[in-house]
């Protein structure tokens, strides 16, 4: 009955809010509320109908955004009046699919505290490796098409037994419209094969998995989101035989411990860290090695920081609860350079040679995703790989991006998508020069495509022609448009941030494609979203061998002392010098002066690598950025300072005097420590002193820190700190990597703005 005091409403809600519990806690919440109606999944958002006295609809639209799941995000809430249709009950009504506009799609999330209380109980879920409820579990992994129901996932195939299916109806139950839920007897199920066998009892499993990695043994495992390849992480031979089968010679490998308490035995861990550790993200984390730390030097190649995780399955939970398997090496299925394994038969044919078993499961991973990386700098958590936990959360943008396809960079790859206001980034997919990366690349997009409803109606790709991510895209008959490289990475700080002013940008890297034909990567520029002014740039020194030069860093300090000193530093008794043979000198020094394949280059990422080399760290790197993270690792034990090397701001930022004064304290005995901090420093310093000038000349008073050189904790630690300390609002990432892993961000929205002021590519 309508009286004075009933109210009727209609609720729309856009966000993170499918695969997340979100019905099920609007039905309790309004049975709490004794209102009736209805709620249902839409493509794009959830509806609510609701009825009932109105100061109970009003404090249960209030409660929706106070009380709503953890994980999940309320974008908007818009409510208006509705016909009152005397409902007799609130129901979860059938999803609709009825439009091209999406609502968010949760990414995969650990196991949580009530599953593994249910693996440890005597049901049918005891030791069920894939318990899982509407607060857990996978999601991006297994979804193919929305909205988010059982039949749009992997889980299709298996038929809920009475009891799975009881919970899956029951809206008071946590497990209501779990589209994965299922148990040991109509669930998914673990196979391992061995040489000798096939087991598939779990108990079994487990012993024999035990067993193998306590013995020295590698065994490949069917995660969330692709295979990992496990073994012992104190057996040296163990590490050092998965090295060679992986083709990973130096690259540290990251290890799952079984509690935060056994992480403290080797690593420091801050409460940012622990939080991080513990999320339902479940990433891998960077942690400081404690000193005296046993950790083998095989796991972290002798840098002085580790990368650890918690288990995020109910698999890994058991395993691990025996104390003999305090930690495990738990890293990539995969061949160096090559997407993570999702595929069983692949997987059999590819491990078997050299695993001691392989674990499968029947139910396929739709969407393959490695595990996410985070570091803490400054107390905030900053992503350095983004993927499983993280991947694909959007990213409001402010601005209209729909219909923008960003393709990214060639090397750390991520494409980013546009969609109403909302900036859709994959997960990691990697180097695109391996074809079966480029593969991932192109089976992603396809999916991308179908899950949010999209076809590209403008394509904004890299400067660079040769990139991989343009030249895919020639034969698309869509507009595109070309974005410069560090222009995207400083739009991708600002994006990210809310930004939509004027910045002062420091976008230092390794390389990108600048206007001028040259290599840049020490850019200072003044931009927004449309236009950039290249004011500052790092002194153009030759890269003799090009991209070789990246993987030899000798070849940089070469260059770099070339440059500074001419042929004079050759008579100076560099010891790196004496790691190089003669010959090998002179015909890099030859190939400098006749100008061939020896682009011009202002990288800041370069000046690390040839400073590495110089103090005889890394003179070949065997893996992406070994040289300036050696660089900073010695840093470790240096007392604060802010002593700096000499340099020069003009037009072009010169380091020759720092060069010069480098190789003194070299020759001078001075230890490798002081002059990695020093450098460090004079970076820092040529930051603060350009932000200084351009405020003075320009007015503007926030600055934009990106690009890969800044996932160096302590570069970015101090720059941060000493610009809010002069003033500025610094902006830097946490929500998507600083290096290419966030560069579509930025492409897109500055190809949506240029869009939507009708204007092409636009430089000053």
């Amino acid at each position: 009955m309508i009286t004075a005091e009933t109210k009727t409403l209609d609720i729309k809600i856009q966000g993170r809010i499918q695969g997340v519990g979100f019905r099920p806690f609007i039905y309790r919440l309004a049975s709490d509320h004794n209102l009736h109606g209805w709620v249902n999944n839409q493509t794009s958002h959830v509806k609510i109908h609701v009825e009932g006295m109105k100061k109970n609809v009003d404090s249960f639209v209030k409660n929706i955004t106070a009380k709503a799941p953890a994980i999940s995000v309320i974008d908007y809430l818009i409510t208006s009046d509705s016909k009152f249709e005397a409902y007799k009950n609130f129901s979860i009504i059938k999803s609709i699919d009825s439009s091209n506009a999406v609502t968010e799609i949760s990414p995969d999330l650990a196991v949580c505290d009530d599953c593994l209380k249910d693996i440890k109980a005597m049901s049918r879920r005891n030791s069920y490796s894939f318990t899982n409820c509407t607060n857990c579990g996978p999601r991006f992994s297994i979804i193919k098409d929305l909205p988010y129901d059982r039949p749009k996932t992997t889980m299709k195939d298996f038929n809920m037994c009475p009891e799975c299916l009881e919970e899956y109806k029951s809206p008071m139950n946590r497990r209501f419209h779990a589209q994965p839920n299922s148990c040991s007897h109509c669930g998914p199920v673990y196979t391992m094969t061995t040489p000798k066998e096939k087991l598939t009892d779990i108990k079994s499993i487990l012993t024999e998995c035990t067993k193998i990695i306590l013995s020295g043994g590698i065994v490949a495992i069917k995660g969330i989101g692709g295979f990992h390849l496990a073994c012992d992480p104190f057996n040296s031979k163990a590490v050092a035989k998965l090295r060679a089968v992986k083709n990973r010679d130096k690259k540290p490998f990251a290890v799952m411990f079984s509690s935060v308490k056994e992480i403290y035995k080797y690593a420091e861990v801050s409460k940012t860290e622990e939080e991080s550790l513990k999320s339902v993200r479940a990433p891998i984390v960077i942690l400081k090695i404690r000193p005296g730390s046993t950790i083998s030097s095989g796991i972290t190649s002798s840098l002085n920081t580790i990368g650890c995780f918690l288990p995020y399955t109910p698999f890994h939970y058991m395993l691990m609860e025996n104390p003999d398997i305090s930690a495990m090496v738990l890293t990539s299925g995969n061949i160096s350079s090559e997407p993570i394994e999702i595929d069983n038969d692949s997987a059999l044919n590819r491990f078997s040679g050299f695993c001691d078993a392989v674990l499968t499961y029947n139910r396929d991973i739709q969407n393959r995703t490695d595990d996410s990386v985070v570091r803490t700098i400054n107390g905030k958590e900053r992503i350095l790989r983004r993927s499983r936990g993280y991947a694909p959360e959007s990213i409001t943008t402010g601005t209209n991006v729909e219909g923008i396809l960003a393709t990214g960079s060639e090397l750390k790859t991520c494409f980013c998508i546009g969609k109403e206001n909302k900036a859709v980034l994959s997960q990691h997919i990697g180097d695109l020069k391996n074809f079966e990366t480029l593969e991932f690349y192109r089976e992603s997009l396809d999916r991308y495509y179908n899950l949010y409803r999209f076809t590209p109606s403008l394509i904004a790709h890299d400067l660079h022609p040769d990139y991989i991510s343009t030249s895919y895209f020639d034969n698309y008959s869509v507009p595109k448009i070309a974005i410069q490289h560090h222009h995207a990475h400083i739009a991708s700080c600002m994006a990210e941030n809310g930004v939509s002013n004027d910045v002062i940008g420091f976008s230092f890297d390794g390389t990108g494609l600048g206007d001028d034909g040259h290599i840049w990567g020490g850019e200072i520029f003044t931009c927004n979203f449309v236009n950039y002014k290249r004011h500052f740039h790092f002194k153009y020194i030759p890269l003799p061998g090009g991209d070789k030069a990246a993987a030899e860093p000798w070849r940089m300090a070469v260059s770099a002392l070339y440059s500074a000193t001419g042929r004079e530093f050759l008579e100076m008794n560099l010891p790196f010098l004496r790691e190089i043979p003669g010959t090998d000198i002179e015909i890099l020094l030859d190939i400098i002066d006749k100008k061939i394949n020896s682009p011009l280059t202002s990288s800041v990422g370069r000046l690390f690598d040839a400073v590495s080399a110089m103090l005889g760290l890394c003179l070949y790197s065997s893996f992406d950025a070994e040289a300036p993270m050696r660089l900073e690792a010695v840093i470790d034990d240096v007392p604060e300072t802010n002593e700096h090397y000499p340099f020069q701001i003009e037009k072009e930022i010169s380091l020759d005097s720092s060069f010069r004064a480098i190789i003194k304290d070299i020759i001078g005995g001075t230890a490798a420590a002081v002059i990695s901090t020093k450098f460090h420093n004079t970076i820092v310093e040529i930051i603060c002193s350009s932000a200084d000038l351009l405020r003075e000349e320009t007015g503007i008073n926030k600055a934009a820190l990106s690009g890969g050189v800044f996932m160096n904790g302590y570069l970015l630690k101090k720059t941060e700190t000493r610009l809010k300390k002069m003033g500025f609002e610094a902006f830097t990432h946490s929500k998507v990597p600083s290096n290419d892993g966030g560069l579509a961000l930025g492409q897109l929205v500055i190809a949506a703005h240029r869009r939507n002021q009708g204007r092409s590519n636009v430089c000053v």
